[in-house]
């Protein structure tokens, strides 16, 4: 009986010891993952700013080409090539995801569902935006020597397709941001 009361009184506070260094080691692990996700959102913010902005400054541009297109859609002497080059060249946005790739590829399991959710349809939204834009930078490569009508309605329809791709995906960011 002896033995049973001295090994509760010598183990009972070891086991007390063990639980307080775990209880303060998992605050500590929260409280290092709360600040890693501040800063990681912060960072996906600013990037997701930077990468709105830039979006809505490749969009008048890509507006001026379809206008460009409008101009000489009839004029069968001016071939892609030439109104690609009125246009400026073939405007694309750069949007940044580097911040988001970093959490996906390391501590995604700390994001909310709502978060998670958001941030992979913006990836997937860039990632059918670039899809988009490939095909109208293979598209334009393809057919730069015609000047058909044909040639310039589907070429303005891409463009089209393009910008509408970027206003949603700009719909996405901003409501991705207000959360």
């Amino acid at each position: 009986m002896k033995n049973v009361r001295w090994f509760f009184k010598e183990t009972i506070p070891i086991i007390i010891g063990i639980l307080i260094a775990l209880l303060i080691n998992n605050w500590n692990e929260d409280r290092k993952n709360k600040k890693y996700l501040n800063q990681i959102f912060s960072s996906i913010e600013s990037e997701l700013e930077e990468s709105e902005l830039d979006i809505k400054r490749v969009i008048p541009k890509q507006l001026a080409s379809v206008d460009t297109i409008d101009a000489y859609m009839n004029n069968e002497k001016v071939t892609l090539y030439e109104i690609i080059m009125k246009s400026d060249g073939i405007h694309k946005p750069i949007i940044k995801t580097n911040s988001w790739n970093a959490i996906a590829n390391s501590k995604i399991e700390l994001i909310e569902y709502e978060k998670l959710s958001a941030l992979s349809n913006i990836q997937e939204s860039k990632e059918n935006l670039n899809q988009r834009i490939e095909k109208q930078v293979e598209y334009s490569f393809q057919n730069f020597e015609r000047s058909g009508k044909n040639k310039k309605i589907i070429l303005r329809m891409l463009i089209l397709d393009i910008i509408g791709a970027e206003k949603e995906l700009i719909s996405e960011i901003e409501k991705f941001i207000k959360e």
